[in-house]
């Protein structure tokens, strides 16, 4: 795999990769990764530069709901008001020289040395990070009971169930039928976080997203379709 960034008029860097893995040239744009070029080994750095700039005015048009989307990024500081289900963020600046924090019972606390900008990438990490604490200790304790009471609801059957700080997917389904699922399921409404559990317990049956695998469920959910298209509003990636 080859990569390079080249930059656009108009529309500024582009990550161009040329993959043994990529059939066809395609254009992908994200929150916080930009605007991506696949393409295949037969296809040329340039020639896929010019395929870019052909498509110019759609990347273009495309661009502004990318920058709203990474706008709701959030920078924390003390007056920050920022809570989970369980938990409200504190950020406290003390005389100590290292950064701390404390995920208690309804607090997130995290303390940083006064001296420093609070504004710094590592500090707004590590606050961040004390946030993903907490939604882990919730997800634990949340998303197994859940996920155990949909399954006798319904009679699916899967093997174990696991918490991950997952930042590509909700939830998956391994062929073992081991469910792993997000931490990141704890920032969702309820029923989104249901229509995700109940997307993994089908696919214990249905391992693939065909015709069988939507209208089962659509079965189980009442409005798969509905529900996911919401769920496509919310970025595992943007809080």
């Amino acid at each position: 795999m080859k990569t390079k960034r080249i930059s656009i008029p108009k529309i500024g860097e582009i990550t161009f990769v040329k993959s043994t893995k990529t059939r066809r040239l395609s254009i992908r744009i994200r929150p916080l990764e930009g605007v991506k070029v696949t393409f295949p080994e037969s296809v040329s750095f340039k020639e896929a530069q010019h395929f870019v700039e052909e498509k110019s005015s759609w990347i273009q048009k495309h661009l502004p709901r990318i920058q709203h989307i990474e706008n709701q990024w959030t920078i924390f500081d003390e007056n920050t008001t920022f809570r989970t289900r369980e938990h409200q963020l504190e950020i406290i600046p003390h005389s100590e020289l290292t950064a701390r924090y404390r995920v208690g019972r309804q607090k997130i606390q995290v303390y940083y040395p006064r001296h420093r900008d609070i504004h710094e990438e590592a500090l707004q990490e590590f606050i961040r990070e004390a946030i993903e604490e907490a939604w882990r200790r919730e997800a634990k304790k949340y998303l197994p009971l859940r996920l155990a009471y949909f399954a006798q609801k319904h009679n699916f059957r899967y093997q174990n169930v696991f918490i991950k700080n997952t930042k590509t997917r909700w939830g998956s389904c391994s062929s073992q039928n081991n469910i792993n699922l997000s931490l990141h399921l704890m920032r969702l409404p309820d029923p989104l976080i249901d229509y995700v559990l109940l997307h993994e317990l089908c696919h214990t049956v249905e391992k693939n997203h065909g015709k069988n695998f939507w209208a089962l469920l659509d079965q189980v959910t009442g409005d798969a379709r509905g529900l996911d298209k919401q769920l496509s509003q919310y970025y595992l990636k943007i809080y």
